[in-house]
């Protein structure tokens, strides 16, 4: 039988209410499991370098490769155990570090207090030393799962044991409660879910606040389902609506969930979670041109509906289900199936001449192993890396055998015909890059050629014949008689050189993005590592390289392997599967990650659903019913709700693991549509402090996308195209010029795409950088995405305020958004006041705001008329000063921006008139109210 099916199968009988007292198959004791699962491997990995029989200086004539030695002690003569007591004999007092010395003499290597405890109690229990074949059968039955596990389910074996029972109420089955009885004075609750807030409500002695005004409901949902606000004409319709408020309602939340912009919406949150970027960050930041095509494939499974359970299926091994026939490559369903495993290449990494292979690979395992934790496990794995975990029921053995399922993951840019609802002009290569590659060569040649001429004359003043460095070498020639390779270039050619040499070899690479390659992975050996340099194609020999055989390894070390494993998944995690029906996870290369996906994806598993029924609920409320979205375990908050969150969980299942009929539900709640003010607002604040009872919507803040989005909806020049190749907006100039080193040489400057319905796309299609990060988002705390991000955190700091009042963004919708206001000619000045409100606060002025807002205009109209702007457009070029690495020397050079002569402004002050630019003081204004920024 399977091992890792064997252990299902205990853990769930454990489960089911099996609470027996852990037996010992063959009479084995727990000292002899002791030594062979904890004692001897920390000898072998800690001890034996220099207190082993082998080695060629026994250290203190200790010897604890063997029993004896051990009993018999060192030169000081006392025992080294004396079995039975543990504080009897020298090694203990040695490992406790009481003194200021013990052993071993290094800190690094220094054991854990759990592995101090493994001893303790080995000795304790008469420091058995079992033979050879004991200690290997006691290891095989431990790696099958033979042992019954206690505590309800959790394993008793592992070496640390501090979580506490009720920090893994993830890991307990889903139980399938029904919704409690309404409780008495509350309305009929609209769906099952507001049955559980109601019921915590009363225990709470709260009654909820009232629904909402159709406005706010609007905005409030037109945000949470698209990241846009209502255009004017959806207010008017839904206010017009003479159904009742519900119906009427139900019937924006289909238009919204059927609109395509709802998939931009919820991809916005899955892509934080998987921290996805156009760019693999560090030192040298390269970019992966291909990466697009992940994030469309995300916002198409939200559009289409897709499953979860699929969903997860695909973005873990998606490329499996194609290389084993069960998809079409060339289908739609193919297609997104190879796309999807980019989601295991979304964390930042590299490969450099400066790095090692053996860790560059260890340290996407590892990323890879804790981002499916995080993703779909809500359960970190990190900490299980080096021991077993402190606070969660995660042994180190469960870490390894997860990223056994890794191990033949291997890189590739795989060629992907495609989609259909790909544009094919997203495709179409842009003329500036074959340019700058152009250049690049130009500057390459005629540095190339200077340093001929000087090699030339080099041999020619020695009386030597002329032939290149590499020629000579080959003949044999000494070096003396050769020209050394910096022959007389003088700085600035050398750093020319190089800066030209990268950026020939960083173009190449960019233009990847415009062929129908994917960002993805496929299954196989391991081929040899050679410094990332440029896209990793799809190699025709998959087997050839070598098989990675995994292994626990000592300190996380890579160069330390221990005991071995086999591909597995979490020991603790609960699966009820019939044996016979069950795919064991195979030692071969291919199948690993799909037979790991359909352990998560097991309606048994009690994990995945919980997580992604959570992570709904916060998409649509703000803050998980726990609220550690991406931890579940024991340094995260307990739900809540807990029973609701069962609830949603086995809705979730039931339904199909969709998303869309779970999200309508959670609008169409009472608890979504309540006011954010209470009549009673003390009675809450001192009964519910942290809003975990929903009393009252919680109001937000647009994240910085939505901010951006909303700003250009305003103004009118927003680009709502979907998908497509990454598209550069305009940024800060002192941020987009500013000086930034990746590959060893200056990245290029960010030059803004020349049109500008390429400019004002959707910030979703804003190409996304490691290195670069637009100040604008970061100011609204957009995450980075170098680390999985659970939830978006909202700060409330002065630059803020400074970068909505004079960033050039701002200025920019402000202006073009009085523009528009006068373009549709108004008869009265009031009526372009009341168009800027209407597309800023979804409603009309009130009399003094019309009236504050006309009497500012006019003054501002006034002011106006004695100032003077000159036009501006981007810079041609911008100087480069730097060190050149071979001399030291400084040297400075021009960068051309070649798409500064394409390029076509947005209207700027000095194209508009007093008039328009007075409005645009009002428009201003807008945007920097909290009405503009926040929900209610």
């Amino acid at each position: 039988m399977n091992r890792v099916l064997l252990r299902y199968l205990l853990a769930a009988s454990a489960w089911c209410g099996a609470n027996a007292t852990a037996a010992e198959p063959d009479g084995w004791t727990e000292g002899e499991r002791l030594f062979a699962l904890e004692v001897q491997p920390m000898f072998a990995a800690k001890c034996l370098a220099c207190h082993g029989a082998d080695g060629d200086d026994l250290k203190g004539a200790f010897d604890l490769s063997t029993r004896a030695g051990l009993l018999a002690g060192g030169e000081s003569g006392d025992p080294g155990v004396t079995p039975g007591d543990h504080a009897a004999g020298s090694l203990y007092a040695l490992l406790k570090w009481d003194d200021g010395y013990g052993m071993p003499p290094k800190e690094a290597d220094r054991l854990t207090e759990a592995q101090r405890w493994a001893v303790r109690d080995w000795i304790d229990a008469g420091a058995p030393w079992p033979d050879a074949a004991t200690v290997a059968a006691i290891r095989t039955a431990h790696a099958a799962g033979v042992r019954v596990p206690t505590s309800g389910g959790l394993s008793d074996d592992w070496t640390d044991r501090r979580y506490e029972p009720a920090d893994v109420w993830a890991y307990r089955p889903i139980a399938a409660p029904p919704p409690p009885p309404n409780p008495p004075g509350f309305a009929p609750p609209a769906d099952p879910a507001d049955a559980f807030l109601n019921a915590k409500l009363a225990e709470a002695g709260l009654t909820p606040a009232p629904r909402a005004d159709r406005r706010t409901l609007l905005r409030r949902a037109t945000f949470d389902l698209t990241g846009l606000p209502p255009a004017p004409a959806e207010v008017a319709a839904f206010l017009a609506d003479p159904r009742d408020d519900r119906t009427a309602f139900a019937a924006v939340v289909d238009r919204l969930l059927a609109s395509p912009h709802y998939g931009e919406r919820f991809a916005t949150h899955w892509l934080d979670v998987v921290r996805y970027a156009d760019s693999g960050g560090l030192a040298n930041d390269f970019q992966r041109p291909n990466a697009w095509r992940y994030r469309d494939y995300v916002v198409r499974a939200f559009n289409d509906d897709k499953p979860f359970d699929r969903f997860l299926t695909e973005q873990l091994a998606g490329d499996e289900l194609v290389d084993s026939g069960a998809l079409a490559a060339g289908s739609p369903e193919g297609i997104d199936a190879l796309i999807a495993p980019g989601f295991l290449r979304m964390g930042p990494w590299e490969h450099t001449g400066m790095s090692v292979a053996k860790v560059a690979r260890q340290q996407f395992l590892d990323d890879v192993t804790d981002t499916v934790g995080q993703t779909f496990l809500a359960q970190p794995l990190q900490c299980a890396k080096c021991h077993d975990h402190k606070f969660d029921p995660i042994p180190t053995r469960d870490y390894y055998a997860i990223q056994a399922s890794f191990a033949t993951t291997q890189f590739a840019e795989r060629a992907v015909p495609l989609h259909p609802r790909e544009d094919p002009r997203d495709h179409d290569e842009p003329r500036y890059l074959r340019e700058r590659i152009a250049a690049a060569q130009a500057v390459q040649r005629r540095v190339d050629q200077k340093k001929i001429e000087l090699e030339k004359r080099w041999y020619a003043e020695r009386g030597l014949k002329y032939a290149p460095r590499g020629q000579k070498q080959k003949q044999g020639v000494p070096e003396a008689e050769i020209a050394p390779k910096t022959v007389d270039l003088d700085p600035l050619d050398f750093g020319l050189e190089r800066v030209a040499r990268k950026a020939i070899q960083r173009h190449q690479w960019e233009l990847d993005a415009f062929k129908p390659y994917a960002f993805t992975v496929y299954s196989g050996a391991s081929p040899p590592m050679k410094p990332v340099t440029a896209p990793l194609r799809l190699p025709e020999d998959r087997a050839r390289g070598e098989i990675e055989r995994s292994a626990i390894l000592t300190g996380g070390d890579p160069f330390s392997p221990g005991e071995p494993v086999e591909p597995g998944v979490l020991s603790a995690a609960l699966l009820s599967v019939d044996p016979a029906a069950a795919d064991p996870v195979p030692e071969a290369p291919t199948g690993r990650r799909l037979v790991l996906a359909g352990w998560l994806t097991d309606p048994a598993n009690p994990l995945p659903a919980r997580v992604y029924a959570n992570r709904l609920w916060q998409w649509v409320f703000g803050r998980g019913l726990a609220a550690n979205a991406n931890n579940f375990g024991g340094g995260g908050a307990e739900p809540t709700h807990p029973e609701l969150l069962d609830y949603l969980a086995v809705r979730l299942v039931e339904g199909g693991w969709r998303t869309k009929p779970l999200v309508r539900a959670l609008l169409l709640s009472d608890a979504y549509a309540r006011r954010s003010l209470h009549p009673d607002p003390a009675a809450v604040a001192a009964a519910d402090p942290n809003g975990e009872l929903l009393a009252v919507a919680r109001p937000r803040r647009l994240t910085a996308e939505e901010l951006r989005d909303a700003m250009l909806a305003f103004s009118g020049e927003l680009n709502p195209a979907v998908g497509g190749v990454p598209v550069r907006p305009e940024i800060e100039p002192d941020v987009a010029l500013q000086p930034r080193q990746v590959m060893g040489t200056f990245a290029p400057a960010w030059q803004p795409d020349p049109d500008p319905r390429r400019r004002h796309r959707r910030t979703l299609y804003a190409l996304k950088l490691r290195g670069l990060r637009d100040p604008l988002l970061e100011t609204f705390n957009a995450p980075t995405p170098d680390a999985p991000c659970e939830r978006r955190e909202t700060s409330i700091v002065a630059p803020q305020a400074l970068a909505l009042l004079n960033g050039r963004n701002t200025l920019g919708r402000a202006l073009a958004a009085a523009a528009a206001a006068l373009a549709d000619e108004p008869e009265r000045d009031a009526d372009a006041v009341d168009a800027l409100f209407r597309r800023a606060f979804s409603r009309p002025p009130t009399d003094a705001e019309r009236t504050a807002c006309l009497s500012h205009w006019h003054a501002m109209t006034a002011r106006h008329a004695s100032l003077h702007f000159d036009p501006v457009r981007p810079p041609s070029e911008v100087l480069r000063d730097a060190v050149e690495e071979n001399t030291g020397e400084r040297f400075s050079y021009v960068e051309t921006l070649e798409q500064a002569a394409d390029f076509i402004p947005d209207l700027g002050p000095a194209e508009a008139d007093a008039r328009t630019r007075g409005l645009a003081e009002v428009a201003l204004v807008l945007l920097n109210a909290n009405e503009f920024l926040y929900l209610d």
